[in-house]
């Protein structure tokens, strides 16, 4: 009798398994095709390994090929997923945010940052970036442009004037920390900014990474990191309060006084733990990007000497009209339209992020498959930039692509694209130009190792540091 009643029950799970299968196998029989790779770690290492190598570009060009098409199903950092690639994809994901996708980041980042823009979707996110964007508008970013240009000159003639080599990463990583740091937070204190800049080069490490909380991983150092900085911010914050009070500091003298004093369209004001995770976002989001991209331009026009000769004519031109001693104004900004196209092309040959993440909110129908609710979906930079429908001989060095209406809709998306392209474009415009500028204009330089290799990790870094030779320009 027992053995029946066991023979019964091994009977009944068989049944429900196989129905299980069945029915997994009936539902998503339109699957994109690919690969769950390893157990539990899916396809993740040979993603970070393409990233390693300095080749981002491989792990979605090796797929794509493999199963000729432009979508495929992989797994990685845990999840089902999704890769999009080429304008299509983009299209799709940039249009339907908060529709059919909302945005969704690795356990890794959701944990580091915490609550804020990053982690937000749907009415509370469009209030959240309402509220940040008043710091990044046209208006606000024309009266910062004095202070990043003092800044710029400081820093180069602290760090770079009478030094014959400098490795220009690391350099140019302290230069658009501190920038940061006093735009978004009015910091000065050099001993602060050094603090912050300290921990901020473990935070950064963690960010794409399996989120292992011991002893000896990356992720464990990146959350000690966090809290760490957010202990400074938190002291800064409580000060800015009491200064606000004593009308000391004023609700308009950089992001930090907007977000404290401002309300959103409801009435309501930020929880202070959401303004601090929003200053270690922003720090992130306007620091390390940055620091690849002028490192980058830097690196393609010591490999480029033609293209160094036409960025420098134009600046020498905009320099030539100034008094001496003058700072930048937003009109010279828009005068280095061919400055612009270059850095242009140096985001698309190397894109400062290779992409980033969606969550799909109900059953997707793309491109004849089904991406499941649930799964998360990637759309994919890197791809699309090296797409020779859009980029004819596009591993040629050619700003001429960025001139007249320049690229196709969603071919070109270093920023993202569509309800959350990335807040702090004009920003980072700012930022560039005005560094190259006094840059050009001061210094011309060779680079000390000749096709020096890029990993990400996670953004562009070149593994040497970037050493040049400097040299002052004669005029």
């Amino acid at each position: 009798m027992m053995d029946l009643l066991v023979l019964a029950v091994i009977i009944v799970l068989l049944v429900t398994l196989l129905g299980t299968k069945l029915k997994l196998k009936q539902d998503y029989r339109n699957l994109p095709p690919g690969s769950s790779g390893w157990p539990v770690i899916g396809e993740t290492l040979d993603m970070l390994r393409a990233n390693s190598e300095g080749n981002p570009l491989k792990f979605s060009r090796d797929r794509v090929e493999k199963y000729k098409s432009l979508v495929f199903r992989t797994r990685v950092l845990g999840e089902n997923m999704a890769v999009l690639c080429g304008p299509a994809g983009n299209k799709f994901v940039f249009s339907n945010e908060g529709k059919k996708v909302a945005v969704w980041w690795p356990s890794s980042v959701q944990q580091l940052i915490g609550p804020s823009l990053v982690n937000t979707s749907g009415d509370e996110a469009r209030v959240h970036r309402k509220m940040l964007m008043n710091f990044f508008s046209i208006e606000s970013l024309m009266q910062c442009i004095p202070t990043v240009d003092e800044v710029t000159r400081g820093h180069l003639a602290t760090h770079w004037q009478g030094k014959e080599m400098v490795k220009v990463y690391p350099t140019i990583k302290d230069y658009t920390f501190e920038l940061a740091c006093r735009l978004f937070m009015s910091i000065t204190d050099s001993e602060v900014i050094s603090r912050l800049s300290y921990h901020f080069c473990s935070f950064i490490k963690g960010v794409i990474t399996i989120p292992l909380n011991f002893p000896g991983t990356r992720f464990y150092a990146a959350m000690r990191a966090a809290d760490a900085i957010r202990r400074e911010i938190r002291v800064l914050v409580k000060q800015r309060r009491i200064d606000l009070e004593n009308k000391v500091a004023s609700p308009t003298q950089d992001l930090l006084s907007r977000l404290m004093s401002n309300p959103d369209e409801n009435g309501k004001f930020l929880p202070e733990v959401e303004i601090i995770n929003d200053m270690l976002d922003m720090l992130f989001a306007g620091h390390d990007t940055s620091s690849s991209t002028i490192m980058l331009l830097m690196k393609y026009l010591g490999e480029l000497p033609q293209v160094h000769e036409k960025v420098l004519a134009e600046q020498r031109e905009i320099a030539a009209s100034k008094a001496a001693g003058e700072l930048l104004k937003w009109e010279d900004l828009q005068r280095m339209r061919h400055s612009w196209n270059v850095v242009s092309e140096v985001m698309r040959m190397t894109p400062p992020v290779n992409g980033s993440f969606r969550e799909a909110m109900v059953d997707i129908e793309f491109e004849g498959y089904t991406i499941p609710k649930g799964w998360k979906i990637h759309w994919n930079a890197a791809f699309t930039h090296y797409d020779p429908n859009c980029y004819p001989k596009a591993m040629e060095f050619d700003e001429s692509r960025f001139e007249g209406s320049g690229p196709p809709p969603y071919s070109y998306v270093p920023f993202g694209g569509g309800p959350r392209m990335c807040l702090g474009k004009e920003f980072a415009r700012l930022e560039i130009l005005v560094f190259l500028h006094n840059l050009v204009n001061r210094f011309s330089w060779e680079l000390s190792i000749p096709n020096e290799k890029v990993i990400y990790d996670p953004m562009p870094n070149p593994v040497n540091g970037l050493p040049i030779h400097l040299r002052p320009c004669n005029s």
